[in-house]
């Protein structure tokens, strides 16, 4: 327990807002939590794995009764409370792996947590016995066959698609999926897929995209176009529900 405190607390410093990927962190931490409210609208209990940087638990507090939060991270936890001091929700301290309740939740969100865990079947056998007979999990995951990974491959900079780069290790990334290999995970674990997309289609590195003009409306077009290409994209998000 004490060792996964510290790792845990250890990977902090990307999920301040000067980490090296604090752009690209905005744009799809702000993006994603739209898409899954698109989805079900408003939901009477939301429970969150994470609060990661930060930038979700205000987006799913406001389209829900009841908003439940797990971290296990004292620090984030600390981090979070000094930012958002009239957050509505409830925030427990506990791994994913411990937390237990007799409640029932709608919605299920595990933004970008599956890549992070040690063992991400745990966690889902664990998550899906507390999902209403109705209710839905929201996963989203990095992307191992994204476009600017392929082309890291093809360029010599990544020696194996599924291989960790330096700012995967940076985030404490354990691991990379793509389309089929997260699905299988998700249906090998009790659920059934029920939807689908792609988040953020990134055709070049963040440093060239500077470069160009119009920064910000390239990158909110890439977030657009990439729904509909998951395949190519940085991020998969799916939908599933237990089966």
């Amino acid at each position: 327990m004490t060792a996964a405190a510290i790792n845990l607390d250890a990977v902090t410093s990307e999920y301040r807002p000067n980490g090296a990927t604090a752009i690209e962190n905005d744009l799809i931490l702000n993006w994603y939590p739209e898409r899954i409210i698109k989805r079900f609208g408003h939901c009477g209990s939301l429970l969150e794995l994470g609060i990661g940087h930060g930038y979700t638990p205000g987006i799913f507090n406001a389209a829900c009764d009841r908003h439940v939060i797990i971290e296990g991270s004292q620090v984030v936890i600390d981090l979070f409370n000094e930012k958002s001091p009239d957050f509505s929700g409830e925030v427990v301290f506990s791994y994913f792996e411990d937390f237990d309740t007799e409640e029932r939740f709608d919605t299920i969100v595990m933004g970008f947590v599956l890549e992070h865990v040690e063992d991400p079947g745990v966690v889902l056998d664990r998550f899906r016995k507390f999902l209403t007979p109705d209710g839905r999990l929201f996963a989203a995951v990095p992307n191992a066959k994204s476009m600017n990974r392929r082309l890291g491959v093809e360029l010599g900079k990544i020696d194996d698609i599924y291989s960790l780069n330096a700012n995967d290790l940076a985030l404490g990334h354990r691991r990379q999926y793509c389309r089929d290999t997260f699905q299988q995970e998700l249906e090998r674990h009790g659920y059934s897929m029920t939807y689908q997309e792609g988040i953020y289609l990134k055709p070049l590195p963040l440093g060239v995209l500077k470069t160009l003009p119009d920064f910000q409306e390239n990158l909110e077009a890439m977030l657009r176009v990439g729904i509909e290409f998951p395949d190519l994209c940085v991020a998969l998000l799916m939908e599933a529900e237990a089966a």
